[in-house]
């Protein structure tokens, strides 16, 4: 009997083999190529977490930091304000001062003109005077001076602001007439200026003069003084005009409107409408009756003649 066939193995089924221990075989190079690509992300996220922690830590710090600046700042602010407070207060003591003083002074003084035997209208002055004194001493001590401002002094338009002017001597042209309020400075800084009257040279105060010249003038005109014009003069009412030529022409107009009826009248006996004959004179060469128009000049004059005999 034969024997049966030995099995055969090719080699892609053949187990392969094995140490001693049983333990598998190393990997091969594509096993190791995977392992190290799934490594890499890790490795990334690892270190965005890390640069994330210290963001937050700087920004944590930063806070911090700008915290404690507003907390400074706060603070100074607030004693910013204390100081501020207590310079005003140290300025406006000794204003106050010298307004109670004034205060007092005007109390009493008004106590004095209320009572049954008040002083002198004469002292009035010198009181009211001595006041603005007092005044002008507290301005002082807030630092606005006084600028004294005389008559006859030159005039500044620095210091001093015109409010008008007056006529004077060609010697005291451009200086102060009259001083209407007192200027005040601080330092070199003008706070305000002096109102005063300046003089002014009477030939530069001639279109004043013009003025009320022109005015009286138009009053004038207006009154009829010259009687020069037809307005009512006594030479217009009297002659019709300063040659008299115009009183003619008025007195004959007149003489036309009084004369209508003698004129028709005397026009037609003179004319002999009542004999007959054919009328003479201006009337009859016109065409027109007779004391009318242009004829009644004639008849009038004929009417007056029959009337004087």
């Amino acid at each position: 009997m034969a024997p049966p066939p030995e099995p055969h193995v090719s080699p892609e089924t053949a187990p392969s083999p094995t140490s001693g221990d049983d333990r598998p075989t190393a990997p091969g190079p594509a096993e190791k190529g995977g392992d190290a690509e799934g490594k890499e992300p890790a490795r990334q996220i690892e270190e965005l977490a890390r640069q994330l922690a210290a963001l937050t830590e700087t920004m944590r710090r930063e806070h911090e930091r700008a915290a404690h600046r507003e907390q400074v700042i706060d603070r100074l602010h607030a004693e910013n304000q204390q100081l501020r407070h207590g310079i005003v207060q140290e300025v406006l003591a000794p204003v106050r001062t010298a307004l109670y003083r004034l205060h007092d002074t005007v109390t009493r003084v008004a106590a004095r003109w209320a009572s049954d035997d008040p002083p002198s209208a004469e002292l009035a002055g010198p009181l009211l005077a001595a006041m603005a004194d007092e005044v002008a001493e507290v301005l002082g001590r807030t630092g606005a001076e006084r600028v004294s401002v005389r008559p006859g002094d030159p005039y500044d338009a620095a210091l001093h602001r015109p409010t008008g002017t007056s006529p004077v001597d060609a010697g005291a042209d451009g200086t102060v007439v009259e001083v209407l309020a007192d200027g005040f400075v601080a330092g070199d800084r003008v706070l305000r200026k002096a109102s005063v009257i300046v003089g002014r040279a009477d030939s530069e105060a001639k279109p004043d003069a013009a003025k009320d010249d022109a005015e009286q003038v138009v009053q004038d005109d207006a009154d009829g003084v010259d009687g020069s014009d037809d307005r009512g003069g006594p030479e217009s009412r009297k002659n019709g005009g300063p040659d008299g030529s115009g009183g003619e022409d008025q007195t004959a107009r007149g003489e036309d409107r009084d004369g209508d009826t003698d004129g028709d009248t005397d026009g037609g006996e003179l004319g002999g409408s009542e004999t007959g004959e054919e009328p003479t004179g201006p009337g009859a060469e016109s065409g027109t009756e007779p004391g009318t128009g242009p004829g009644t000049e004639p008849g009038t004059q004929r009417g007056k003649e029959r009337e004087s005999e």
